[in-house]
C-alpha cells in the first residue's frame, strides 16, 4: 500500500501476509502487531523510549547463554510465563509454575531415597510424594527432574564454586508412583538483576526476590508433562514472588520431626541425629 498512516498501519501489516501462510501463524502475528501498535499509540511512544526498549533486548541477547536466558527472565518478571502456564493448566491437575532460567539438562540419576544435600550446611529436608492421575490412580515409573538453589541462594549455573549438577537430580518413581529424597531446605533468592531485567525491576520499583522452593519437571507416557514448584507456607515472599509463580495448591508445610522419626530406606537413614524437616507433595498429572 502506498499510503500508510498511523491509523491504518495494522491493517496494512495484516494485508502483507502471503496466501499460503499458516492460519495460526497469521492469527498470532497479526494479534501481536495489533497490540504493539495499540500500545505505541496509547502511550505515545517516543523515539527515545523505543530505542531504550531495543537496547534492552540487545543487552538480553548479549548476556543470554545456555546457563542464563535473559529472555525467559523477561517473560517471567512480566508475568507472561505464568499467564501461559495458567491458561493451559488442567484445573483438576497439580498447578504448573514457571520453568525459570536455571534448569540444567542431563541431571545425574537420583535413586529413590537418595540425597542431594551432600556436604552442604543447613537443615535436612525429607521430601516424599506420589504421582497419580486425575482419578487418583498411581502412575508408575514417572520421571521426576528435581532442582533447587544451594543454601547460599545460588543455582549451580550461577556459582563457580558448585558443580554444574549440584542440587539437581533425575528420579524414577516406583511401581506405585512414590518418590522420596533428602536435600537441604531451599532458601529465598533473587533473580539475576545485573542485566536488563534488573533495569526493568528498578524502573518499576520492584524487588527481585523469589520465595524458596523445590522445582520439578514430571513426565510419564500418556500424560502432559508438568513443570511445577513447591513452596513452604512460612516463606516471607509467598505473596510477592517477582515471577508470579505461587499457586495455592503448591504451598506446603515443612514439619519439624525428631531424628527418631526419620524414615528407613533412605541414603541418610541412621545418620540423622538432629531434628529434620519433612514435606509431602503429591503430584496429579493430566492425560494428553
Amino acid at each position: 500500500m502506498r499510503t500508510v498512516t498511523k491509523e491504518n498501519i495494522t491493517d496494512v501489516f495484516a494485508a502483507y501476509f502471503g496466501e499460503d501462510t499458516d492460519p495460526r501463524t497469521r492469527e498470532v502475528l497479526v494479534a501481536m502487531a495489533r497490540h504493539l501498535h495499540d500500545f505505541a499509540r496509547e502511550v505515545n511512544l517516543t523515539h527515545a523510549e523505543w530505542r531504550k526498549g531495543l537496547s534492552m533486548l540487545e543487552h538480553a541477547g548479549r548476556i543470554t547463554s545456555p546457563e542464563r536466558n535473559e529472555f525467559v527472565l523477561f517473560s517471567d518478571v512480566l508475568g507472561l510465563s505464568s499467564l501461559v502456564d495458567m491458561m493451559h493448566s488442567n484445573p483438576r491437575a497439580t498447578s504448573s509454575s514457571v520453568l525459570g532460567p536455571f534448569h540444567v539438562s542431563n541431571p545425574p540419576k537420583l535413586e529413590i531415597g537418595g540425597d542431594m544435600k551432600r556436604d552442604f550446611e543447613g537443615p535436612v529436608l525429607c521430601v516424599e510424594g506420589q504421582v497419580r492421575d486425575l482419578d487418583g490412580n498411581p502412575i508408575p515409573h514417572a520421571e521426576i527432574d528435581i532442582w533447587q538453589t544451594a543454601p547460599n541462594g545460588l543455582y549451580s549455573s550461577q556459582d563457580p564454586d558448585q558443580d554444574i549438577h549440584s542440587f539437581h537430580g533425575l528420579m524414577t518413581a516406583d511401581d506405585s508412583g512414590h518418590f522420596r529424597f533428602t536435600t537441604v531446605r531451599p532458601v529465598e533468592y533473587t533473580v539475576p538483576s545485573d542485566g536488563p531485567v534488573g533495569e526493568l525491576l528498578d524502573a518499576a520499583g520492584r524487588h527481585p526476590w523469589r520465595p524458596s522452593h523445590l522445582h520439578y519437571i514430571i513426565k510419564a507416557p500418556g500424560f502432559i508433562s508438568l513443570v511445577t514448584e513447591v513452596f513452604p507456607d512460612d516463606d516471607p515472599y509467598l505473596d510477592q514472588d517477582t515471577v508470579f509463580g505461587v499457586r495455592d495448591d503448591l504451598v506446603m508445610s515443612y514439619v519439624e520431626k525428631p531424628a527418631s522419626e526419620f524414615p528407613d530406606g533412605m541414603a541418610l537413614s541412621a545418620q540423622i541425629t538432629d531434628p529434620f524437616l519433612y514435606v509431602k507433595f503429591d503430584v496429579i498429572l493430566a492425560p494428553e
